[in-house]
């Protein structure tokens, strides 16, 4: 499973409220026995933030 959202301020780094958001959708995930692959933070001009590449996922 992937979770994204956009950031249109474009801004690419993950805000606490991302980072709280993220841990418990991947505890959510574990109690469904669905593995999280990754969150992505999309930003207008096409950039992202990937957790999973970052190490924070």
């Amino acid at each position: 499973m992937h979770k994204a959202h956009n950031h249109p301020s474009g801004t690419l780094k993950p805000s606490e409220t991302d980072k709280r958001l993220t841990e418990k959708i991947r505890k959510a995930g574990e109690l469904l026995d669905i593995k999280i692959l990754d969150h992505l933070i999309l930003t207008p001009d096409g950039d992202y933030f990937s957790f999973a590449d970052s190490g924070i996922l």
